[in-house]
């Protein structure tokens, strides 16, 4: 039988059966996942990898997300469903996680990967089939089990790709009940999902993070973005725009880590605002300004059916000319416009640009950015300063700063730089989150240790407490108490 005829027989099972029953059929085939040699394991998420990866389908789940949620580009999809795909399995490719994964003979500690059961994955409609794949790769490397919680809007997109990824299960001969998408999905479904699970990981809304935390089960969550990127005068200001324009007009700036808002220094502002506009950016002017934030905001929220959007919808749509070639929209704010909604998350093709004279001030602006929105996700910077660089990450209350790189693709792990290939990425507590990691398969490990006895190490109190010992030796002199280490010597 071929993969297409084991496509059209093996979906996630029958639609509308009970939360609890989706459970259970994960819990059946994990445990028998559970027996997997390593190399049984890699073929596993290998398959997963293939069922979006192979042109056609990367093609068709592509096309299917754009047109079932109306956001993003074709082609954009398509090379992400591939790029993420293949990155992930190069991170993965070699890594152990099955038995043994560290030994510390110094310190008399081996550590063994066990794997957590059943995940519940909360996936966003920004990337339909992308999220869910490379979250079932990462998920499946540690020996789990995943049942899949789409957006609504991204189900049908989530259902094809569980098809495919069920399919290539099944050829292997590994059970189809590993990878699993509910289906029909709610929001209350979905909390019946994350509280039966063992544990969640949750990417898309500060609300579902929230509530997933509230559940009782340990959850793993991932919420807003808001990138801040910071154009020093001296940088390239060619590289640097390019890389922006690049990364700000990809999938029309639906992901979470497109660029948010430029701080350009004094000195450069004019030029970059030049070369922008060279690249296919449009700067609006006076009352385009106001029309273009009462179409993207409604009563103080993101009007959901403009995000993915494409620049010259969105002015359409504003009752603004769009210029010939539109790629993205410029939208300059003053020093004062910290709490503009245009310095907030957009998921659009829009960029707010603010000037800055030094370093001091961009930071300052920044922190009060975050403190809006946005806070612990991610900072870019464009300079050839290792000074300012290490600056910002050493001030700004985020997770990552990325160095003259492309911010949609480099905060989620590039083939350049050393982060981990992934589409959640963690924001730490600034953000509400549990971690500040970029998620990856270490966080759906358990881990056992080994612990051993080495010979003894005996704290010097000299090393730990001279300042105390010291004090203590000179009131002792005073005739008040006898130091310390008499009291050790004698007892109590």
């Amino acid at each position: 039988m071929t993969v297409q005829h084991l496509v059209d027989r093996m979906r996630s099972g029958p639609p509308d059966v009970e939360v609890s029953e989706y459970v259970s059929r994960a819990r059946r085939a994990q445990r028998e996942f559970d027996a997997y040699s390593q190399s049984e394991v890699d073929r596993v998420v290998t398959a997963v990898g293939w069922a979006i990866y192979e042109p056609t389908r990367a093609r068709a789940l592509a096309e299917l997300a754009v047109r079932s949620t109306g956001m993003g580009i074709v082609s954009d999809k398509f090379d992400k469903n591939r790029r993420k795909t293949l990155g992930t399995l190069s991170d993965l490719h070699g890594v152990v996680s099955v038995g043994e994964i560290h030994r510390d003979d110094a310190a008399g500690i081996v550590e063994y990967a066990k794997p957590m059961g059943v995940v519940a994955a909360i996936c966003p409609s920004t990337n339909a089939a992308a999220a869910p794949a490379n979250i079932s790769m990462h998920i499946l490397k540690g020996r789990n089990a995943v049942v899949l919680s789409p957006s609504p809007r991204a189900l049908s997109t989530c259902r094809e790709l569980v098809g495919y990824v069920r399919a290539e299960l099944g050829a292997i001969g590994a059970p189809a009940d590993l990878v699993q998408v509910l289906d029909p999905v709610t929001k209350a479904r979905s909390d019946e999902l994350i509280v039966a699970a063992d544990f969640a990981v949750v990417t898309g809304s500060e609300a579902n993070v929230r509530s997933a935390y509230r559940s009782g089960t340990p959850v793993s969550g991932v919420g807003k973005g808001n990138p801040q990127i910071i154009v020093c005068a001296d940088a390239d200001i060619v590289a640097a725009v390019e890389k922006i324009v690049k990364s700000k007009t990809f999938d029309n700036g639906i992901s979470c880590s497109s660029e948010s808002v430029l701080h350009i220094q004094e000195s450069v502002y004019g030029a970059v605002t030049v070369a922008l506009s060279d690249a296919g950016g449009q700067l609006l002017e006076g009352s385009e300004v106001e029309r273009l934030r009462d179409l993207m905001w409604l009563d103080g929220k993101l009007n959901r059916d403009v995000v993915g959007r494409t620049a010259h919808q969105l002015l359409s749509a504003a009752r603004i000319e769009p210029r010939p070639g539109v790629g993205f929209i410029m939208v300059e704010l003053s020093d004062c416009d910290e709490l503009d909604p245009f310095s907030g998350e957009k998921m659009a093709p829009i960029l707010a640009m603010h000037s800055y004279g030094g370093l001091d001030e961009v930071l300052g602006r920044i922190g009060n950015i975050l403190d809006y929105q946005g806070a612990g996700h991610s900072c870019g910077i464009h300079t050839v300063s290792t000074e300012a660089a290490e600056r910002v990450a050493a001030t700004v209350r985020v997770a990552r700063v990325i160095v003259n790189q492309p911010h949609v693709v480099g905060n989620s792990g590039a083939f350049d730089n050393g982060l981990a290939c992934t589409l959640s990425v963690g924001g730490g507590t600034w953000a509400g989150n549990s971690t500040c990691d970029n998620i990856d398969y270490q966080h759906f490990i358990n881990r056992t240790k080994l612990v051993r006895t080495i010979p003894a190490i005996v704290p010097d109190e000299e090393i730990l407490f001279s300042r105390y010992l010291r004090s203590a030796a000179q009131v002792v002199s005073g005739g008040e108490f006898a130091p310390i280490r008499e009291v050790q010597r004698h007892g109590r």
